[in-house]
């Protein structure tokens, strides 16, 4: 039985992985309910006679019958016996909870869809490692669906999960591979054990109940192998949050350089998408508390194989601290514009950093060192500062087009920005030019066809998020545009090369999305990096669109531009149909092209202000706070060495003599119970003395044999001879006497031995025994294996009497051990 209850208490520890996912706990209770039903059905399907097969099936049964009793009970036949109107019910609640599932971003409310949902998942996991390590005897393989159910929070969240939850799920996978291990053993027969005890092992044969050395060797290495797994990652040097590698200021001549070398953006964006680590990068705050895309570079040239950037350029004139930027290229005056500031700490790890993430278009930049703009992308850089710490202010005059807007512009582009951003390599294959003419058949104008282009990446068009994929060269472009399977880098090249192809200027930007609302921040990671094209329309300029699918590791926080989410619906010459109203970026509203790129927290409650980030901690304070917390630690045993010789001390302060009985001391047995635990106390104080010191004692010495050797060996003088000499008496006395009689306070004598001891070591001993008492770590050693014998307690459980044969005689009674020997 102590397999199918292991193999739901497994079950249960790593389904509280899932916490962090929902904000109420409410899910939490309903889960544990379908852990308890699997369980519950395995065992009693595990009884002997019942076959093996049926368990799963039973098991399934009961999940069902449970899930309609907690969910749907008004629709069930007496409130317990589904009916049609139950399936209906149920089936409903599902759709709700996917639906959820695409607008919420963790953590969601615990609403009957999405509690529905774990609910089910964690009953259906129950049942396979149900069936894996009780059916089919295979725990190790139990370990997947647990690994699975384990994943999901790790691949949802973009914090990574606490210790405490990896201990508990470990703990529990350990501990049914622990009870799979005693069932194997207990079906070779009865077992001849050794008992572990404090002193030296005696053999005696038990067939319950007992650690072998075998079982409690595998406990050892499974706790100490959660131990390492958990505490070795904390000491070894991890990589900076470094947003795109390094990017060197500089010509390679030294510093002071006026020219800046910039690596390959497309080559860096894929590694870092692919990194273990999701470290925080930056966080931001704004005055209306909308998140926004935070571009770094523009890479305006495809020539075939890849989009690179032409070297930027920034004029003495064009500082960022001489006043405002040069204007957006492109951008009317007839245009609506929002004012937004942005205030932006960027992480004191992020190194080699030359361009700084900003919003776009920015119109100020407040930022300490020589940072200039380039004119024609007003990307930010500085050939001797980077952004790595930097605190920096943007004010930014927003764009707020409307698609009605849009939908009226015909316009071509001025000379300048169809001569760079129209070009295209003569090879290109003209499979992409008939494709892209295809796709925006019938529609009128520029922003009309782009729209169509977006829906098609997004939605339309079946495409998938993949990093599996590499390359965005032209036949990379072929195969991706055919296999519909990519990353973020992909999609955006696709759709700025498409977008060419149709006379519509384009270009590739590298940035971060807007990041995630946490702890009055927006903060955005590692994983946020993120690649999307903007495509530009005479009148308004330059304007981002989002080709990419939801799915991504990053894509979690993208977001489809308002000003694109109308279906393009063209008849005649009239324009697209009338979408929401605008607002760049904004979460308050779902997506109609793709719903599952809705807010990520409608309900969330923003601030109206500025919010003030964090700094940070310097790295030489982690380091001072990290040597702290280690003394500390090794003071531990050290502290607690005090704390018992104190507590000992004090008991006296209530002992009396046996013999005194009055109002103050209470009755005879009372006072003789605190003599005796002084008595006990001093003596266990002197035993911990001795092994702190390193003059041993063993197990078979007794009091008055101990108190000899000590005086003989170590030629104490007559005073800490007397002292010994009592508190071995008294010992002696409370052990085998009848009446102990009158005992006078040992705590002088006791405070006389260790001096005297402590005299006949070295200074190396005595400093040891203060710092580092083994008496203390033999305690805790005792814990340890205390706990690890908490595996074993559900070998104990029985709920029906266990058959090991069908006929025989029964099984004679074990004969009661009588121990000989000292008390101790």
């Amino acid at each position: 039985m102590r397999l199918p209850i292991m193999a739901g208490l497994a079950t249960a520890a790593v389904a509280l992985t899932l916490y962090p996912l929902f904000r109420e706990g409410a899910w939490f209770w309903t889960g544990m309910g379908a852990v308890l039903v699997v369980a519950v059905v395995s065992v009693l399907t595990t009884r002997p006679g019942v076959p093996r097969w049926l368990g799963p099936p039973l098991e399934l049964v009961g999940l069902g019958l449970y899930l309609a009793v907690v969910f749907a009970p008004e629709a069930a036949w007496g409130w317990l016996v589904p009916t049609t109107d139950t399936l209906v019910a149920l089936a409903g609640l599902l759709g709700e909870g996917f639906a959820d599932i695409q607008r919420y971003a963790a953590p969601v409310p615990s609403n009957p869809g999405i509690t529905l949902l774990t609910a089910g998942g964690v009953g259906l996991i129950a049942v396979l490692v149900d069936l894996l390590a009780v059916r089919l005897r295979r725990a190790a393989l139990a370990g997947l669906p647990l690994l699975a159910l384990f994943t999901v929070p790790a691949a949802v969240m973009t914090d990574p999960l606490g210790w405490p939850a990896f201990i508990l799920g470990a703990l529990g996978f350990v501990g049914l591979l622990a009870a799979d291990g005693r069932e194997r053993l207990s079906t070779w027969g009865r077992a001849v054990l050794v008992r572990r005890t404090r002193g030296a092992g005696t053999a005696g044969a038990s067939g319950r109940g007992e650690n072998t050395p075998i079982s409690l060797s595998g406990k050892r290495i499974g706790v100490a192998a959660i131990a390492l797994a958990v505490g070795l990652p904390a000491l070894v040097p991890t990589l900076a949050p470094n947003p795109l590698f390094g990017f060197g200021v500089g010509s390679g001549n030294g510093e002071g350089g006026n020219t800046i070398t910039i690596p390959d953006p497309i080559a860096s964006l894929r590694g870092q998408l692919t990194r273990n680590g999701n470290d925080t990068v930056l966080t931001y705050g704004n005055s209306d508390n909308v998140p926004r895309y935070l571009r770094m570079y523009s890479l305006d040239t495809f020539d075939g194989d890849r989009w690179t950037m032409s070297q930027p350029k920034g004029r003495p004139q064009n500082s960022v601290a001489e006043g405002p930027l040069p204007p957006p290229p492109g951008l009317s005056p007839d245009v609506p514009v929002k004012e937004v500031t942005t205030r932006l700490q960027v992480s004191d790890a992020v190194e080699n950093l030359s361009f700084l993430p900003l919003p776009y278009p920015a119109n100020t930049v407040r930022v300490d060192g020589d940072w200039r703009a380039d004119e024609t992308t007003l990307m930010v850089f500085s050939t001797h500062d980077t952004a790595g710490g930097q605190d920096y202010e943007v004010g930014q005059r927003e764009p707020t087009p409307t698609p009605e807007l849009l939908g009226e512009l015909r316009g071509d582009p001025v000379e300048d920005v169809a001569a760079r951003y129209l070009d295209l390599p003569a090879d290109l294959p003209p499979q992409i030019r008939f494709l892209s003419e295809r796709l925006v058949s019938g529609t009128d104008t520029p922003y009309q066809a782009a729209v169509k282009l977006q829906n098609w990446f997004t939605s339309s068009g079946g495409f998938t998020y993949s990093l599996q994929t590499q390359g965005n060269g032209s036949q990379a472009l072929l195969e991706f545009l055919s296999n519909k399977t990519g990353y973020c880098e992909q999609f955006a090249a696709a759709m700025a090369v498409m977008a060419r192809t149709l006379r519509i200027p384009a270009r590739v930007a590298i940035g971060y999305t807007g990041g995630t609302f946490l702890d009055g921040v927006w903060r955005v990671r590692t994983h946020d990096l993120h690649a999307w094209p903007e495509l530009y329309f005479q009148g308004v300029g330059w304007l981002r669109f989002e080709p990419t699918p939801s799915g991504g590791l990053g894509q979690a926080t993208a977001q489809v531009p308002d000003y694109s989410r109308p279906p393009v619906e063209v008849t005649g010459t009239q324009g697209p149909s009338a979408g929401p109203t605008p607002g760049p970026d904004s979460t308050g509203l779902s997506d109609p092209l793709n719903p599952s790129r809705a807010p990520r927290d409608p309900d969330a409650n923003l601030p109206s202000t500025p919010v003030v980030v964090d700094t940070g901690t310097p790295v030489a304070a982690k380091i001072g706070i990290g040597l702290l917390v280690l003394l500390l630690i090794g003071l531990v045993p050290a502290l607690g060495r005090v704390v018992a010789r104190h507590r000992r001390g004090r008991v006296w302060a209530h002992a009396v003599p046996a013999e005194v009985t009055d109002a103050r001391a209470g009755s005879a047995e009372v006072t003789a119970v605190r003599l005796g635990r002084a008595v006990h106390g001093t003596w266990r104080e002197l035993i911990d003395t001795l092994h702190d010191l390193g003059l041993g004692h063993e197990l078979s010495e007794t009091p008055r044999a101990l108190a000899r050797r000590l005086v003989e060996r170590h030629e104490l003088d007559a005073e800490a001879a007397a002292a010994v000499t009592r508190i071995a008496w008294a010992e002696e006395r409370l052990r085998y006497a009848r009446t102990p009689g009158e005992i006078p306070s040992l705590k002088g004598d006791l405070r006389v031995a260790r001096r005297a001891l402590r005299a006949v070591v070295s200074r190396g001993r005595r400093l040891r025994a203060t710092l580092l008492p083994a008496s203390t770590l033999l305690r805790l050693r005792r814990a340890g294996e205390s706990m690890l014998d908490g595996f074993d307690r559900l070998e104990n459980i029985r709920l029906w009497p266990r058959r090991d044969r069908a006929e025989g005689p029964a099984e004679p009674a074990e004969e009661p051990r009588v121990l000989t020997g000292s008390r101790r």
